[in-house]
Parts: structure tokens; sequence; C-alpha cells
């Protein structure tokens, strides 16, 4: 890997092109260097992956609201068009909103792949827009596979060096370069053309970070498909010959200088050198269950308290029914910076201890997922969410006895670049109404790749078989996999076929809000 030194540059200094981030983002996205077996080999994973979570959301309302948006936009001119998660294969729209209405089926559940390092980031969101692209212009499998490496590689370097969400800047600030990098590689466009895209596409997908805050609002899930379908017009309009706010990183009015930290700011981006293989996709990690990343190890932990202290979590305050035995007096989860400000109580949200919040609030509340588990032993991406599972009395009253602290141990090594020791789990430490206390900790999922049980291509197709259970017929099931299992093989018509086709009556049965389109 080389280092690419980042800085704020006054206009006089004129800084050159070379010098730029977005050339050198482009110069990464044209290197002609092979894909190796192990990355194709997670590529196919993710793929997996993502169709699976997209097929238990199809029904969901901002899944079904923005499939009713992209089919209401025919296949646009320069190509054949692309198909969306749930309709018919033969059923395509123009591919910008291909990628809109699969981003957020596929991020509705917040239940695919990680990656947390500086800034937070699910790189699988660029799988739906250039998958769209290629289907549309009439792509190869391999193609998509070079694409998929770009798009993995961009994002996952940006978010090792930037911090968006200390200046409360969204993440997808580096998902709309990364797509269309991603996008770039896909088509073999020039670098010239994929610099003036990825700027394009930084600057239209700078947002604040109010969506993943109080009140969690469906935009959690439009904001990354957003950030996709920019990332395709920004291409459609680079290819066009049009140019692009320059420098846009680097500039005295850009975004380091007055979105990020400031005029005297630096970073230095790990980027691969030229003829370097793009691995970024292995340092990612993907969800066993449907919770935000930083809960992943605390519902595992959880579901091992359950099992071996059988009973206690579960019980109804006192003053509703007599217990034997002494029961929770209160739990502190000692952990991350990011665990206990975000989705911890150091975030100072009321939201995240109420009852009535939304799902995508519930998701991110620490306290209620430990409490929801604790009790269970088990999570379920539907179940655990519900309206009368987040009122249980007992649930609530748990609930309330559970708050976060910032461990500065647990916060370096949330952001240790070293993988042998980057957590993203803490201590427990459950006081009962004895004085005795519980006292147990985890460093990362048991899905990690250092793990209990690390994901494999098994597991991912299980969780597939799984979500897609109900929702699609048994034949589609399997030739899905069929035909993802042999993703760098595909040939163009193939590709097109690279979705998942709901049940008969499956989206009869779904909300189909009306709207403008």
């Amino acid at each position: 890997m080389i280092q690419h030194h980042l800085r704020v540059h006054r206009s006089d200094e004129h800084l050159a092109r070379e010098g730029q981030l977005a050339w050198q983002l482009a110069r990464v996205a044209t290197d002609p260097v092979e894909v190796e077996p192990e990355v194709v080999d997670m590529i196919i994973n993710r793929v997996i992956d993502n169709a699976a979570v997209a097929a238990a959301s199809l029904t969901r309302r901002p899944v079904s609201s923005a499939r009713a948006q992209a089919l209401s936009h025919p296949v646009s001119t320069g190509g054949d068009g692309a198909t969306v998660f749930g309709p018919d294969f033969t059923r395509r729209v123009s591919p910008e909103w291909a990628a809109w209405a699969n981003g957020v089926a596929v991020r509705e559940l917040d239940f695919h792949d990680t990656f947390l390092a500086a800034e937070y980031s699910h790189p699988g969101d660029n799988i739906p827009p250039i998958v769209a692209v290629a289907q549309h212009v009439g792509s190869t499998g391999a193609d998509v596979v070079r694409g998929i490496a770009t798009g993995y590689e961009i994002q996952i370097d940006l978010a090792k060096a930037i911090s968006l969400h200390r200046h409360k800047i969204d993440h997808v600030a580096h998902l709309g370069p990364s797509a269309a990098a991603g996008i770039g590689t896909l088509l073999g466009l020039d670098q010239e053309t994929i610099a003036q895209a990825i700027a394009q596409a930084l600057h239209t997908t700078t947002a604040t970070r109010q969506s993943r805050k109080g009140e969690i609002s469906t935009w959690k899930a439009h904001a990354p498909a957003f950030a996709g379908k920019m990332a395709v017009e920004a291409v459609d309009r680079a290819m066009r010959g049009e140019t692009s706010p320059s420098p846009i990183y680097e500039g005295e009015d850009g975004v380091i200088a007055w979105l990020l930290d400031g005029p005297d700011a630096s970073y230095d981006v790990p980027l691969p050198g030229a003829g370097e293989p793009k691995r970024a996709i292995l340092d990612s990690f993907t969800k066993e269950h449907s919770a935000e990343y930083q809960a992943q190890a605390w519902i595992d932990l959880a579901r091992k308290l359950h099992g071996e202290h059988p009973g206690l979590f579960a019980r109804r305050p006192a003053q509703e029914r007599p217990v034997d035995g002494p029961t929770v007096d209160r739990i502190v989860l000692h952990t991350s910076h990011h665990t206990h400000y975000v989705i911890g109580s150091g975030a100072n949200d009321p939201q995240k201890y109420d009852p009535t919040a939304s799902r995508e609030t519930l998701d991110h509340s620490i306290p209620y997922i430990v409490a929801v588990a604790l009790q269970d032993g088990a999570w379920h991406h539907v179940d655990s969410y519900s309206p009368e599972r987040a009122g249980r009395p007992d649930t609530v009253d748990l609930w309330q006895r559970i708050t976060t602290a910032e461990d500065p141990e647990w916060t370096r090594r949330y952001h240790s670049l070293d993988p042998t020791e980057q957590a993203f789990g803490g201590r427990i430490e459950i006081t009962l109404s004895d004085g005795s206390t519980i006292v147990d900790e985890i460093a990362v999922a048991d899905a990690h790749p250092l793990g209990a049980r690390p994901f494999a291509r098994a597991d991912y197709v299980h969780k597939f078989r799984t979500l897609a259970a109900g929702v699609l017929d048994e034949a589609e099931i399997e030739r899905f996999l069929a035909l993802a299992e042999r993703l760098p093989e595909l040939d163009a018509d193939e590709v097109r076929q690279l979705t998942i086709q709901a049940s008969a009556g499956v989206l009869a049965s779904a909300p189909h809000p009306a709207g403008l389109f």
C-alpha cells in the first residue's frame, strides 16, 4: 500500500491533479490488476448476502415505496435497463432507479456487511449501483467482479483514514465516490472521466448524520441508495465530458476545509500501489443478526449469558410478581466511544429508551438490544423489533436498567488497524439485588473472521435460504444461488438475471404507497 497525503490547499497553490485524492482514487479504479481468487469468492459471498437481506425486506413499506418509484421510470436510452428486486427479471427500469430501489432493499434491515475504522461503512452498498449499470450496458460477470472489487477498495480505504461522523457528516459521503469508481472500473473508463465522476458523486452525497440521530426515520435505508443513484448519474455526466468541483477534497472551500477537520487538516489515505491487488473486501465482515454492527458481539454475549443464567433476565418487576433469589439491579456495558455515544446511553437520546420508538431507532439502541437478547437468548430480524416485544413490561424494566460507559481500552481496540486486536464489543457488569455481580466480555461477534464461528460460504447460503423462505419459491432460491456462485463466468444475459423474483402474491400483500410518479 502507498499513503496518499491529503491536506487543504489554497486556490493560489494550484494543486496539480496528480496530487488530488479524486485523481488517485481514479488511478486505483483504472489499474487493470487481476482480482485474486480469495477476493472473488468473498465478492460472491456478499452478492448472496445482499440478496438475502433484500428478500427479507421486500414487503416492508420503505422498500415498497422505493420499488414503486423505480418502476415508474422505464428503461432509459443507451442500454437495456436494469432489474429491481421482487418483480420478474424481464421487467426493467432505468439503471439509476434500479440502484435506488435495490439499495433500499439491501439496507432496510441493516443486516449486510460492515467495515469500521476512522469511519463506519456498509461496503455492500456498492453492489446495487454497479450491478444496475452492468445490466443496463450488457457487462459480463467478470466485469462486475472487477467493479465490485474497486468499490469495496475505495470505500474501505477512505473509511480507514477519514472520519466523517466526528463532524456529523453521514458515512455515505464515502460511498458516492466508491460507487462511482466501481462503475468506472466496470465500464473501463479512463482516469480523467472517473476522477470527474468521483468528485461529482462526493459533492452530491455529503449530508448530516441527523438521519441516524434521535427518532431515526426510514431515510436511514434510503441514504446509501441515494448515494448509489447519485454515483450512476455522476458517471453519466462525466462520460459526456462534463467536469466537477475541483479539487473537491483539498480545495479551500472544499469538503475537508468546511465539512471535516478544517483548513489545517491532513490525512494519510492508504491506497493500493500500481499493480497491487484490491483486497480491502477481506477486511470487512457481515452480520449474523439484524442490528447495528456494534450490537453483533453484544447479542452473542447476551445469548451466552441467557443460557448460563436461565430465568434471571425474563422475570417480571418485583412490584408485579414476587420472585425467588436475586434480581437484576443494573447493567453497565463498558465499551468503545462509538458504541457509547452513537447507540448507547452516551447519545443522550431519550428515544433509545422509548418502547414506542421506531424500528430504526431500536436498531440503534444497544440497551434495548441487550435487554431483548438477554431475555430471549436469540435475535430475530422481525420479531425482536415488534411493538409487542418492545413494550413488554419486563423488557422495559430491564431495558431501563442498562447503561453504557466508554472504556478507553475498548475505544483503542475499536480503532486499531491490527485485525488481531480490533474489537467491537466490551465488558458487561451485571449487579444483582443482593450485591453480587456477573462480569463477562466479548471482543468480536461470533460470525467475525476471528470470532467463535466465522462466516463461510455455507453460512451465507444458509442466511439466504433462511431469509428468502416464504418470500421466494424454492426454485427461485436455487436459480439465484447457482447464478451467483458462477458470477465470474456469467455472460451479459446471465448478469441481467442476477436478481430475485418474489413468489406469486408476495408483492401484492406489500404496501402500495402512492406518490408523484
